[in-house]
């Protein structure tokens, strides 16, 4: 299984993230790259496994 983050928002939308073995890898790679990502002007991501989606989350305080 492989789990991605697709993005959204003015910068890099419908790109995605490389790939992680697990859930857990994702996340812990997201919270050290979304200040990055939201600098670049993606505002939102979407967590995938194999194309199925898990879970959509704001980069930004709603």
């Amino acid at each position: 299984m492989t789990w991605q983050w697709r993005y959204a928002g003015s910068g890099d939308q419908g790109q995605a993230s490389e790939e992680f073995p697990s859930q857990s890898d994702a996340e812990s790679w997201l919270g050290e790259q979304w200040r990055e990502l939201l600098a670049t002007g993606i505002d939102e991501v979407t967590l995938e496994e194999n194309g199925r989606v898990e879970y959509a989350m704001p980069l930004t305080a709603e």
